[in-house]
């Protein structure tokens, strides 16, 4: 009688193991952020062939499945794969082969850097991007003098933080023809002594950029692949690129088919009549890991560069307000070809002025509410008048966090301070739209999505500056600051049913922290580190 209890339980147990489900990994004992609709919190979750099988309980799944591979989290946090929903891939990658000047803290740090990179890089240009002159003591613009005693045969180029403004010498103006009676429609070559200073604002850096060597094929691949590693190793699995050309894309096709990038990548091609047409006739592109279905133009410039366009002048310098830096009938034409052949408009705005002009636009086409998701990328400075127009056509307002923790030290003297509560105000916009979607504009700003995170919930500086918080009532929740770089972000790629959560059939994109940014005392979450980083249920990354 033993004997046949003790068979039937051995055929029990072997009947039961043969039944279980395989699974290629199984992570247990974890604290998983879903962020479904209902915001389910679950400790185990099994995935196969790239994709989420299930998420449970530790002993439901492990008695359900069996894994090749099994990870015991050990009580860590899980979220979605972050999405940045507005960065410069490709920029941010060729910028590591270039001088960094983010961080410096006056002009003379910047020579110092250049003059350095300079001594180990013979290259025919110098090019380097990322100085600030509201970080500086003299919060001026430079001038080119020092820059032609150190470099008078060789061109040089150097680019403020925003990308909207560049310092270039004698040698780069008289290569590009510029002189002081240059004229550019949406750009500005500022003077002094009646002569180019050295100062090129918006379209007029465009005269230098035709110039300057374009990267070759090898340098190109590798700003590629230096982007995916820093970006894998911040949490990032998605990111949206806003603004490619053509030849980028067809590079980022083969290197994803090479098995070489594995960076899902959500493409704005630049907006241009040929990639217009090019796009009209390949139609839209769409891979697991790659979607090219939107176009990225620029209505304005930026605000610490005085290129913002403003309804009214600048508190600080009352004879301007701003550059458009495309013109209206340009835009309405753009706008009409994109409708009709349902792509996506995405268009860069910081003024009031430049806001309530692309909302306009967009509203001739769409009319109602609808299902384009076209975007406003920055939203940065919008008229109160004009809030409610996200929702009367469905725009959604695609915002940078850290762009007001950076800007907050300077922007009441550009808007002054009656303007001010009209600028950054990531609640009202959300809460006129229902969602929003974050991203950070790296390199802008760092690429670190916690960072941003941090900066929509506790709107301060890393040091705790201000006290309190900068325009607290548009201070996000934690909960709204995760969901504007998971699912809302997917949802503004028309993605949300591939993406942005972790639910049963969507990609195995998840981010594991060592600590809980939802519970931990907000001040602490920029320092939170990445323990792992997953892409179609594969470790892309591995910290400490």
């Amino acid at each position: 009688m033993k004997t046949l209890i003790f068979s039937t339980l051995i055929i029990a147990c072997l009947a039961s193991c043969t039944m279980k489900k395989s699974a290629d990994l199984l992570i247990l004992h974890a604290k998983i952020y879903s962020v479904n609709t209902a915001n389910t919190i679950y400790e185990a979750m099994a995935v196969k062939d790239g994709k989420i099988l299930e998420l449970g309980s530790s002993i439901a799944l492990e008695q359900k499945y069996k894994a090749r591979e099994k990870l015991d989290a050990k009580g860590k946090f899980i979220y979605p794969g972050f999405i940045d929903a507005h960065c410069h891939f490709y920029s941010y990658g060729l910028g590591l082969q270039r001088v960094a000047l983010e961080g410096t803290s006056s002009f003379a740090e910047v020579l110092q850097r250049v003059k350095k990179f300079a001594s180990t890089h013979q290259d025919s240009w110098i090019i380097g991007r990322g100085w600030d002159q509201n970080d500086w003591d003299i919060k001026q613009f430079p001038d080119k003098q020092e820059l032609d005693l150190m470099f008078p045969h060789t061109p040089v180029m150097l680019s403020r933080v925003d990308g909207h403004a560049a310092l270039v010498n004698s040698e780069a103006l008289r290569r590009a023809g510029i002189n002081k009676n240059t004229k550019v429609d949406g750009g500005l070559i500022l003077l002094k002594n009646n002569e180019p200073s050295g100062i090129l604002i918006d379209n007029a850096m465009d005269l230098v950029k035709s110039i300057i060597p374009k990267p070759n094929a090898l340098q190109r691949a590798q700003a590629l692949l230096a982007a995916q590693r820093n970006c894998f190793a911040v949490g990032l699995t998605t990111v949206d690129d806003a603004g490619l050309s053509m030849d980028m894309v067809d590079l980022i096709l083969k290197m994803q088919a090479d098995k070489k990038l594995s960076m899902r990548i959500y493409a704005m091609l630049n907006g241009t009549m040929a990639n217009i047409d090019a796009l009209i006739k390949r139609r839209k592109i769409k891979t697991p890991h790659l979607n090219v279905c939107s176009f990225k133009f620029y209505a304005d410039g930026a605000l610490g560069s005085r290129g913002a366009l403003l309804l009214a002048p600048y508190s600080d310098e009352p004879n301007t307000q701003g550059l458009l830096l495309m013109h209206e009938d340009s835009l309405n034409n753009y706008a009409k070809i994109l409708y009709d052949h349902q792509f996506q408009m995405c268009t860069h705005c910081i003024g009031d002025a430049a806001n309530r002009l692309i909302l306009d636009i967009y509203g001739k086409q769409l009319k109602r509410q609808n299902d384009r998701r076209w975007r406003i990328e920055h939203a940065q400075v919008v008229a109160v008048e004009d809030r409610d127009k996200f929702k009367k056509w469905s725009i959604i307002p695609s915002v940078q966090a850290t762009h007001a923790t950076s800007d907050m030290y300077w922007a009441e003297e550009r808007l002054g301070k009656e303007r001010m509560p009209t600028a950054y105000a990531y609640k009202s916009l959300m809460q006129e739209h229902g969602m929003i979607a974050g991203g950070s504009d790296f390199p802008v700003e760092d690429i670190n999505p916690l960072y941003g995170f941090y900066a929509a919930v506790a709107r301060q500086d890393k040091k705790g500056y201000p006290a309190g918080g900068f325009q607290m009532q548009d201070a996000l929740t934690r909960e709204e600051a995760l969901r504007s770089m998971t699912i809302w972000a997917a949802f503004a790629n028309f993605e949300e049913h591939e993406k942005g959560s972790l639910e049963k059939g969507k990609y195995a994109d998840f981010v594991i922290l060592n600590e809980d940014i939802m519970q931990v005392p907000i001040h602490q979450v920029p320092g939170v580190k990445i323990w792992r980083t997953y892409l179609d249920g594969t470790c892309v990354y591995a910290g400490s």
